[in-house]
């Protein structure tokens, strides 16, 4: 009997035990040929005939076939990239991505035709950048005549129908009307974007707009989960709004978030102020269709604008703050940065910001060889076109928990202390110690600064010691200033006009006497780089140069018309006053006593 039982059990487990057997080995051996083609593919583990000793010659064959294997493996692991938002701006479509993507050079546009999607074209991406270091912009041309802006994006030599990544959103956003960027701060929001027609240099009624938060696009039928939000302060292009409750005490949960900018409906402004925060949920029940209603009679501003938890704002050094930094933005100004970040360094600037504004010539190179030689350098990829001040707002923001002033200045200018020079006192470390002395008044956050605007100078071509050497004549009476501020004490609104912020309340700025100090703007330089102003101006409220308006402003040359043709004489143009200060200056303290070379010349070694 108990024999037979054992016999029974023995032929009810045998299966069981061989497909369990069975599954086990083909599992492993998945396994193992899936490592093996992941080392095949991986950049860890070369395979090169040079590590083998003694050395075996290996035919060129065997070379060729093994690269055409890693390429072929490498080109079928790459899937279609996802595309977020587009946004159309006048000379160029940008491409929102929410992938990091290695090898630009290999990436295409992918444009359809209007009424046939079938018939595509395809070119090469302008440039691919990092952004808010979660996502990547990519700069497409502009489409073809006919075909659509929705474009997508697709591997060079790729046989997948890229059509895959048009599935999730085909929206092209445009740059007239738009929430562009966002920002917190542990207590509230704050939101850029354009198309408020909200009035220049001045302050707005909070009370017109409201901040959306939610998971999905705000032009999304199904928005999902909705947190709304009052505004606080409006200003130019900033929108600032109270956190939602569950952001604030779990900063964690921003990550991701999508956040708009909602005008507000007659009724909501005169008659029924909204409550600090509304939820709307996927509910079928009476409030929820309340809800729903009054959300749409206020209208939201399209965003591609996300919030991510990032600790610049956030958290405070653990050394302390540094006690002077400088923020700029530029385009295409990678030959000047050496000489401007290297020279400031010196009188003691400890770190830098640079928003780069679509730059295509090297700058990422040059910033991360500073950064090598420890000068504390950060890029910033600003892909907004013409928001200098929203984006000095930003940069303030981005900075107060760094620093405790921050000089908002441009790459052609250049601090100088002539009364230290004539007196032949020690120049290192000038600027830092002026604004140390300012540190802890209860009254000063912003030191202002005059400009001396310089000429060619009688120069053809861009001098090889750099601006501070070369330009030597200037206009005899300064334009305009900049500012060093405490970002900690700006005005809710971060309201700026380049050259200077608004402050809180009960605090002042203090204007330096020329004899102390002054900036060396060299604006009016050599043709071949000043013409380059006009493809490109930065600043929101100054016009391009190709258009037929303000003509007469100060940001213009006196007697350019609207195209880039150099004028007679315009090396000797812009010159009243021969000065060498900052020349001898630079001389006398930077130059190698050996060679006469200045930290920023490149060896020719």
């Amino acid at each position: 009997m108990e024999s037979e039982q054992r016999l029974k059990r023995k032929r009810i487990y045998r299966p069981y035990s061989r497909a369990q057997f069975l599954s086990r080995r083909s599992l492993i051996l998945c396994l193992s040929f899936f490592v093996f083609l992941m080392f095949l593919s991986s950049e860890r583990f070369p395979i090169r005939t040079v590590s083998f000793h003694p050395v075996v010659s290996v035919p060129s064959l065997s070379i060729l076939s093994k690269n055409s294997l890693q390429d072929s493996f490498h080109a079928k692991l790459r899937f279609p990239l996802s595309v977020e938002d587009r946004v159309l701006f006048p000379d160029h479509l940008l491409l929102l991505v929410s992938d990091k993507i290695d090898e630009a050079e290999k990436l295409d546009c992918v444009y359809h035709k209007v009424l046939n999607h079938k018939d595509v074209v395809r070119q090469r991406v302008l440039s691919v950048d990092e952004f808010d270091g979660f996502r990547s912009v990519v700069r497409c041309p502009l489409p073809p005549w006919n075909y659509s802006a929705a474009a997508g994006l697709m591997w060079q030599g790729h046989g997948v129908d890229y059509s895959l990544s048009l599935r999730s959103n085909r929206t092209v956003h445009s740059w007239d009307r738009l929430v562009y960027e966002a920002a917190f701060d542990g207590k509230t929001a704050v939101v850029f974007a354009k198309g408020l027609n909200l009035r220049p240099h001045k302050e707005s009624d909070p009370n017109r707009f409201m901040c959306q938060f939610g998971l999905k696009n705000s032009d999304e039928e199904d928005e999902g989960f909705v947190v709304m939000t009052e505004a606080i302060v409006a200003a130019q292009e900033v929108v600032r709004c109270s956190l939602p409750s569950s952001i604030r005490n779990n900063p964690d949960l921003a990550q991701g978030i999508r956040v708009t900018v909602v005008l507000a409906s007659r009724n909501d402004v005169e008659h029924v102020r909204m409550p600090s925060a509304f939820r709307f949920r996927n509910s079928r029940s009476y409030d929820h269709r309340r809800n729903r209603m009054r959300q749409k009679e206020n209208i939201a501003i399209p965003s591609v604008a996300k919030l991510y938890n990032s600790k610049s704002y956030q958290t405070k050094r653990n050394d302390g703050k540094f006690e002077l930094c400088a923020c700029t933005m530029l385009w295409n100004q990678a030959p000047a940065l050496r000489e401007w970040i290297m020279y400031h360094t010196w009188l003691g600037v400890e770190r830098w910001f640079i928003y780069d504004n679509n730059s295509d010539d090297g700058i990422q190179d040059v910033i991360e060889e500073l950064d090598f030689q420890d000068y504390n350098v950060s890029r910033h990829t600003w892909p907004w076109i013409k928001t200098q001040e929203a984006g000095f707002s930003h940069c303030a923001l981005r900075a107060r928990n760094e620093c405790k002033w921050v000089g908002f200045f441009d790459v052609d200018e250049f601090y100088y202390f002539p009364r230290h020079h004539r007196r032949g006192l020690p120049g290192q470390n000038l600027l830092r110690s002026l604004v140390a002395n300012y540190s802890s008044s209860r009254t000063i956050a912003e030191i202002r600064t005059a400009c001396h605007s310089f000429g060619p100078s009688g120069l053809s071509s861009p001098p090889l010691q750099g601006v501070t050497v070369g330009y030597t004549c200037r206009l005899q009476s300064p334009e305009r200033h900049k500012s060093i501020v405490r970002p900690a004490l700006l005005n809710e609104t971060l309201l700026n006009v380049v050259h200077h912020f608004q402050l809180k309340k009960g605090f002042r700025y203090l204007n330096v006497p020329e004899s102390s100090i002054i900036i060396n703007h060299y604006k009016y330089q050599v043709w071949k780089t000043f013409r380059a102003k006009f493809f490109r101006r930065v600043a929101t409220y100054v016009v391009d140069w190709q258009e037929n308006q303000n003509q007469g402003s100060k940001d213009r040359a006196p007697g350019l018309g609207t195209e880039a043709i150099e004028p007679p004489n315009w090396r000797k143009q812009f010159c009243e006053v021969w000065d060498t200060g900052l020349r001898d200056f630079v001389l006398a303290n930077l130059a190698d006593p050996a060679t006469g070379s200045l930290p920023w010349e490149k060896s020719l070694l």
